[in-house]
């Protein structure tokens, strides 16, 4: 499979959204965001992704020349109106506003609005975790998991992240659907099955046919109990941000809906680790991390680089498809 260097990807793919007219500040900080994806081995909300975006961009679903409008500014909480703009640059924007009022108030929250799908949430949470902060994440999505004992799809993959000041740094990023539904049409473009489990048809029959899944419905993670974290995401991100919910949201994978604007929301909370202790300044975090690896396993996603110093000369390995479509929209787009 074809293998680029993170400094050539970021270059690819900003040198793309501005050539369907993304600002080069915000293309920049969406290419990164992008390729930190593949960096991390998570193709699936990477460069897998730009094709889809870049035929929203350019069919209206997605506003290339959207800017925040500030709708809330209190000292801990920010709300923001996305203005149908990449929900990368927005929500890194957010985590950057939320870090710097934790660090003045002790905690702080903003929410984004009116927004597009963002790719890894996980990567949102370093910009706390890179000031010594907890940083939270939600974000919500196109309807593709049914209410746990019903049959039609009203949440979304609802994922959560969280990263906490650790040595090495911990990071909880995962979807409350069994699996992200990125990673299913990861799947059907290469021709893979899915693990059993995984996905229904939209009659709700268990399948692990990707594109079966596509059409259909993901189970939640862990059945019930996924189910009720998935309806705490959507509660944070569609009902109190809005303006809209998972079951109204267009789906990113459907050519026949990219000039509708998806308009989802982000959620993040940012909050000063220094001032939760009720004894003052401790290793407790340190000792958890020893005491994890002293007993064979280490933290979640202690092994992911940190997005925000990315190596240009590192590199990344992109699918044969993928390849051929950014070369497609190279050509197609005169660069």
């Amino acid at each position: 499979m074809p293998q680029l260097t993170v400094g050539g990807a970021v270059a690819t793919a900003q040198s793309l959204l501005e050539a369907v007219g993304v600002s080069p500040e915000h293309a920049l900080t969406t290419a990164r965001c992008i390729v930190a994806s593949d960096r991390w081995g998570i193709g699936s909300h990477g460069l897998m992704r730009l094709p889809f975006y870049l035929a929203r961009l350019q069919a209206g679903g997605i506003n290339p020349a959207a800017e925040l409008k500030t709708v809330t500014d209190l000292p801990s909480l920010v709300v923001f109106d996305g203005d149908d703009g990449l929900g990368h640059w927005q929500l890194q924007h957010a985590a950057e506003v939320a870090s710097q009022r934790a660090l003045v108030n002790g905690i702080a929250a903003v929410g984004v609005g009116r927004s597009n799908h963002c790719g890894a949430l996980g990567i949102y949470v370093w910009p706390m975790i890179n000031r010594g902060l907890v940083g939270i994440a939600f974000s919500t999505g196109p309807a593709v998991m049914p209410p746990w004992g019903g049959d039609k799809p009203l949440l979304s993959t609802s994922p959560i992240a969280a990263g906490i000041p650790t040595n090495p740094p911990t990071v909880v990023d995962l979807a409350t659907s069994a699996v992200a539904r990125g990673k299913i049409q990861a799947k059907a473009q290469a021709g893979a099955e899915l693990e059993p489990g995984w996905a229904f048809t939209k009659d709700g029959a268990p399948t692990t046919d990707a594109k079966e899944a596509l059409a259909g419905m993901l189970a939640p993670l862990g059945g019930a109990k996924g189910y009720s974290i998935a309806v705490l995401v959507e509660s944070l991100t569609g009902m109190l941000i809005g303006p809209t919910l998972s079951k109204n949201i267009p789906d990113m994978f459907a050519a026949e809906q990219d000039a509708l604007p998806q308009q989802i929301s982000h959620f993040v909370i940012a909050i000063d680790a220094s001032k939760l202790s009720v004894d003052g300044e401790n290793s407790r975090t340190e000792d958890f991390a020893a005491e994890v690896s002293k007993a064979g396993g280490r933290l979640p996603g202690s092994n992911r680089v940190n997005p925000e110093k990315l190596v240009d000369g590192d590199e990344i390995t992109i699918t044969d498809q993928v390849s051929a479509q950014l070369a497609a929209w190279t050509t197609k787009l005169g660069l």
